[in-house]
């Protein structure tokens, strides 16, 4: 059962705004953001090696914790500065062996910087993108991505939960067709980490990246990859440094054999050992538990919302996630959000440019984006729709 009143409480920004922005960077929790603060009051006073050396039971730790969350195993587990970070590291690997005329499948709601290293690869070596289209309700439609597989096909890359609205795509039902035709499957879990489940043996993909900062409440400049072992073994980092491959002889590296091969050597230790106990709190609550609440809110948000004239909801799917995007026909996203915060309810607003191939394919304008988190209450989404059937 969830103890929202203690998880409000070690959240104190709670008791003074309505918080609804978990999609953007979430609220840390206060007993991780002491142990972050400590972390750092130890690096100044012994020194951040010494620091390191002294916590290293707790750093190491974070790759268990990580691990569990995924189900995968520990070396699977590589901690980098973001989800940007991660997902580079394996598409920019990969793409070392592309050639002209490889093909990139990938889903209509991709997310631009992704799509903007896709752009960079088809320049540099001829690769060829291909969107795979929609189903009637909005998600990648798995058999049109099943049509479109060819021996060309070098990897196909999705977004899981797409940054502009609630869809969530099919993210298992892909893996299932990627395994029976052998193709590397990158996921971007970036929006789905921390909301629901996650199970990358469910998943069936080979890669998958995610921030510490949205729906699992760590701090920013945290995120991780996970790759499949006998999968990380099939191509290389596309940089390295002597702690992702030890220099062996004057001629000759090896590398790491564990997923660390995708780190490098420096890193922001703080924020690591946050991302680590930011991920044993949600599990310590349970991930079914908190996506339960996440529905629960984000459905009642949905359902005020639609009811307001003038208010169109924009997302997709048949069993949307806790993004909840939107448009007021008189009023631009931009002002519904300085509205909010000025009544001290903080959401967001999701630009055009971030999914541009779903935003053109639907005309979409700004969006306002929501997204309540298990620690929100009703009453706090009953506040936002109440303000937004109010704006002028």
């Amino acid at each position: 059962m969830l103890d929202l009143d203690r998880i409000r409480a070690e959240t104190p920004a709670t008791s003074r705004r309505a918080y609804l922005h978990n999609a953007g960077a979430a609220l840390t929790p206060a007993p991780i953001v002491a142990a972050m603060k400590d972390y750092l009051d130890l690096e100044a006073e012994i020194g951040g090696y010494a620091a390191a050396t002294r916590e290293a039971p707790r750093l190491d730790g974070v790759y268990a914790s990580v691990a569990r969350l995924l189900n995968a195993a520990p070396a699977e587990i590589a901690l980098v500065e973001n989800a940007t970070v991660a997902w580079q590291m394996a598409f920019y690997g990969l793409a070392q062996s592309f050639k002209a005329g490889d093909r990139i499948l990938t889903a209509e709601a991709e997310y631009g910087a992704n799509y903007v290293a896709f752009l960079q690869i088809a320049k540099r070596s001829g690769v060829v993108i291909d969107v795979v289209p929609s189903d009637a309700s909005g998600a990648l439609d798995v058999a049109a991505l099943e049509r479109m597989i060819d021996n060309r096909v070098k990897l196909i890359a999705v977004t899981w939960v797409p940054t502009n609205g609630g869809l969530a795509n099919p993210a298992a039902a892909i893996g299932r067709i990627t395994r029976t035709h052998n193709i590397p499957y990158l996921l971007d879990a970036c929006q789905a980490v921390g909301q629901m489940p996650v199970d990358v043996q469910a998943l069936g993909c080979d890669m998958l990246s995610a921030t510490g900062r949205k729906f699992l409440r760590g701090s920013r400049g945290s995120g991780f990859l996970y790759i499949r072992r006998a999968f990380m073994e099939t191509f290389e980092p596309p940089m390295l440094d002597h702690f992702a491959a030890e220099w062996v002889a004057r001629d000759r590296y090896e590398l790491r054999p564990d997923a660390r091969r995708f780190e490098n050597w420096e890193n922001n230790y703080a924020a690591r050992l946050g991302l680590g106990l930011a991920v044993d709190y949600a599990l310590a609550i349970g991930l079914e538990t908190i996506e339960r609440r996440c529905r629960l809110l984000s459905t009642r948000l949905r359902d005020g919302l639609q009811a307001i004239p003038h208010v169109t909801v924009r997302d997709l799917g048949p069993n949307p996630s806790a993004i909840v995007s939107f448009t007021h026909d008189k009023v631009e996203a931009t002002d519904i959000v300085k509205q909010a915060a000025a009544n001290n309810i903080i959401i967001g607003a999701s630009d055009p440019a971030s999914t541009r191939i779903d935003a053109e394919r639907r005309r979409l304008p700004m969006l306002v984006r929501a997204s309540p988190h298990y620690y929100n209450t009703e009453a706090e989404v009953d506040r936002l729709v109440e303000l937004v059937a109010a704006v002028r």
